[in-house]
């Protein structure tokens, strides 16, 4: 902590001294027309002879990431949001004044240079600065030898360093971009609506969670950040709109892991006329396209270690067929209660007392099961107790018509056939009313407002949600959701960060 103390000072230092030699050290309104990546691309193949007869100047900016300095010559190293060159700034070609100030240069600093184009006997692309500016001073110095952060929660605390000096975090965020991007065009593509619901919501639901409180003043009125946009949008198939997505944030009051954020994205649509098996198509195809996007035109991917291959059809096992074949879940425990309690705790699960058969079984799926599930896997008609706002599965009342799609032993997406009958969706409001007064924090609340929207007639309709930032994990081989979210939540800085 001394050194770093000690460096910034002496870069405070010669901050000042330079100011006092009237250099600007954060100016503004300098255009710079070219970027390294075109300048690379441009170049690509041409020979040193060829960029010596091409006398085009090119203006470029970047961070400094090397510096080598050698009497009246020095070479540097810039880097922008794209890409990496090599500049050369000679004393008889920038005047002693800019020379001068150019061996002032700190690692960190961002500067414009201008000039043409050469190759070094090395046959790197270089440009032979004739004009310098600096544009921003840099008062702290980079991590040692630009191998980026070594402390991982320092990577994702000060994730503007981690992006300034590690390409490929850089190409992971970009990475990110392109799947957002292509997944709008898809269902553009599909004629489904982008809209947008509301984040604060008077009454938690649309999903199973603990939300966060907050209070709106103006009101006097308690609200909760949304754990699902769900009711919301499907108030919207009663509209009339019926083929609608949002992609946006979900906020849930729960534990951080590798797989967990409370704050997170995701994509959830909705489609009129349409059962969750239509819904299973849909979402091969588009994850198929998602991959090709980011994966050179592949279909199958590396994911730590394993590989996963994303071309349809993919693997469809009803809730307790997966339980019975993949979990080895003996049929005791399947058919009964009283079976299923002592095999839960024969695995060291626990059971409350607002919880039934179908939701302990839940709880041994994701156990026994859920890890198991590499490769893309539908499991589909869950337990009715999990599942409070799906249609119930024709003959099997029991049950509902809803999938949970996995990949790399984690839920990925969840969809189902919507209930649309208010009479059943009461009742079911109200089962879980009582499982939260008996002590379940993530039980939904009475909504009498989407009742009344559903009396006016919702049509049949399928509805998906995908979490985003498992997606993009998947798709770029991160381990940790910390990877591929800017801004992770963290605990609070400790002293000396």
């Amino acid at each position: 902590m001394e050194d770093l103390n000690s460096v910034v000072r002496e870069r405070l230092e010669k901050a000042a001294e330079l100011e006092r030699q009237n250099v600007a050290l954060y100016p503004n309104g300098y255009q710079v027309p070219d970027r390294i990546k075109q300048l690379l691309a441009n170049s690509l193949g041409k020979k040193a002879e060829e960029l010596e007869a091409d006398e085009t100047a090119y203006t470029i900016a970047g961070r400094v990431l090397s510096v080598r300095s050698f009497g009246k010559s020095t070479f540097m190293h810039l880097c922008d949001s794209d890409s990496k060159i090599q500049v050369y700034l000679q004393k008889n070609q920038i005047g002693e004044d800019g020379y001068a100030l150019a061996k002032r240069i700190d690692i960190g600093d961002i500067i414009r240079v201008g000039g043409p184009l050469f190759r070094t006997k090395t046959d790197e692309l270089t440009l032979l600065v004739k004009d310098f500016t600096l544009l921003t001073k840099n008062l702290r110095p980079l991590p040692e030898k630009f191998h980026g952060l070594k402390d991982i929660e320092l990577r994702y605390r000060q994730r503007y360093v981690d992006l300034m000096i590690n390409e490929q975090v850089r190409e992971t965020f970009r990475k990110r971009a392109r799947i957002i991007s292509t997944m709008r065009r898809f269902f553009a593509e599909r004629d489904f609506l982008e809209v947008e619901t509301p984040m604060m919501h008077a009454i938690a639901g649309g999903a199973t969670a603990k939300p966060f409180k907050t209070h709106h003043n103006a009101l006097d009125m308690d609200l909760y950040l949304r754990i699902a946009p769900e009711l919301y949008l499907k108030r919207l198939l009663v509209g009339g709109f019926e083929r609608v997505f949002e992609l946006n944030r979900n906020f849930r009051n729960e534990g951080v892991s590798t797989q967990h954020n409370p704050e997170f994205t995701m994509v959830e649509f909705y489609q009129a006329h349409a059962t969750y098996e239509d819904l299973m198509g849909l979402t091969e195809e588009l994850f198929g396209l998602l991959c090709r996007e980011v994966n050179e035109g592949k279909t199958s991917l590396e994911y730590q270690g394993d590989v996963i291959d994303l071309s349809a059809p993919w693997a469809r096992y009803t809730f307790l067929e997966s339980l019975s074949a993949i979990g080895n879940v003996p049929r005791e425990a399947l058919e009964s209660l009283e079976g299923a309690v002592g095999y839960a705790r024969s695995l060291g699960i626990g059971m409350e007392r607002f919880e039934g058969h179908g939701k302990l079984l839940t709880k041994i799926f994701d156990l026994v099961v859920e890890p198991r599930l590499v490769q893309p896997t539908f499991i589909y008609q869950y337990p009715l107790e999990v599942s409070p706002l799906s249609r119930k599965t024709e003959g099997a009342p029991e049950f509902v018509d809803r999938f949970e799609l996995f990949i790399a032993g984690r839920e990925m997406a969840n969809a189902f056939s919507e209930l649309n009958d208010p009479r059943d969706q009461r009742e079911r409001f109200e089962r879980q009313i009582a499982a939260f007064q008996a002590g379940d924090e993530e039980a939904h609340q009475m909504d009498e407002d989407y009742i009344r929207a559903l009396e006016y007639g919702m049509p049949p309709a399928a509805g998906e949600g995908i979490g985003i930032d498992r997606l993009v994990m998947l798709l770029t081989d991160s381990p940790s959701i910390r990877d591929v979210i800017l801004f992770p939540h963290m605990r609070p800085e400790k002293k000396g960060l």
